[in-house]
């Protein structure tokens, strides 16, 4: 129906939408309830979980920004966020997604603060990505049917650039708080507050590529479709905080190992490489015309 909605009857489809996937987060939203209900635990207790959780953050920006700006960008990015997490989810489905935690996890305070919010930093870095995808495909779409100089074209570019702009800076300060309140777990935990653990590195990569994203837009080295670009990029970073660094098998994070995931997690990384690629060829004939 999102599709449907940029083709005809544009207003009435994009509401049906929005009120579909509001009826879709509501029972997601029940699902996540019950589960803490059942477990007596906050919501992302394992990566399972994680997939659950970011996938229901992701929908529920995406219907916030649905409501800001319309367009049916939000619908879209909405519906595509939370149904490839919950297929990320599936995946790793186990049959057993409640199992009894280790002891470094067995914490209620921490469970409630740093991972939720390490979480939704996640999930906000992956939402801005999949908005800076839709800006690279609008422009190639309006290349090709020579529309890009319209007034139009470039309106729809520029609330592209405002929604994902905002939505870097809900991640960087989730991702930030989140680092640290990791930190501060850890030295809890473990008597340290850093470690350069694989998972404390990759989380504090997330948190250099966003601010170097705004960093970079304020000091206008890049354009909107630039920031675009860098958005993509973060999907890469993202995706081996919360992934890659457990495959390494090694640091004190290293019980999150999950077996199959690094074949998918290369696939991954490589059709965001090829989105950048076009993107960025996109860019420079652009500027050459």
């Amino acid at each position: 129906t999102c599709f449907i909605g940029f083709l005809a009857w544009g207003p009435v489809i994009r509401r049906f939408t929005w009120w579909l996937l509001v009826g879709t987060f509501v029972l997601h939203s029940i699902a996540i309830g019950l589960r803490i209900w059942l477990t007596g635990r906050p919501p992302v207790v394992n990566l399972y979980s994680s997939a659950v959780f970011i996938g229901w953050g992701c929908v529920g920006a995406g219907l916030v920004l649905e409501r800001l700006h319309g367009m049916g960008i939000g619908n879209l990015v909405a519906a595509i966020a939370g149904g490839l997490t919950l297929m990320v989810a599936y995946g790793l489905d186990s049959g057993d997604t409640m199992h009894v935690l280790q002891a470094v996890l067995d914490t209620q305070f921490w469970l409630s603060t740093h991972v939720i919010t390490v979480a939704l930093g996640y999930g906000a870095t992956f939402l801005a990505g999949l908005l800076g995808t839709c800006s690279i495909v609008h422009k190639a779409v309006s290349d090709v049917q020579g529309r890009a100089g319209e007034p139009e074209s470039r309106r729809i570019q520029e609330r592209l650039f405002q929604m994902n702009y905002g939505v870097v800076c809900f991640a960087l300060f989730f991702s930030f708080i989140g680092t640290v309140l990791g930190g501060l777990w850890a030295d809890d935990s473990w008597g340290r507050f850093w470690g350069w653990d694989p998972k404390e590195n990759g989380a504090l990569m997330i948190v250099l590529w966003n601010a170097a994203v705004l960093h970079a837009r304020w000091d206008r080295w890049i354009g909107s479709r630039g920031f675009a670009l860098f958005t993509i990029g973060g999907n890469i970073i993202t995706a081996w905080s919360w992934f890659g660094t457990n495959q390494l098998g090694i640091g004190l994070h290293s019980y999150g190992f999950t077996k199959g995931v690094l074949l998918a997690l290369g696939a991954y990384v490589v059709s965001q490489l090829v989105l950048l690629v076009i993107g960025g060829i996109l860019t420079r004939s652009s500027s050459a015309s």
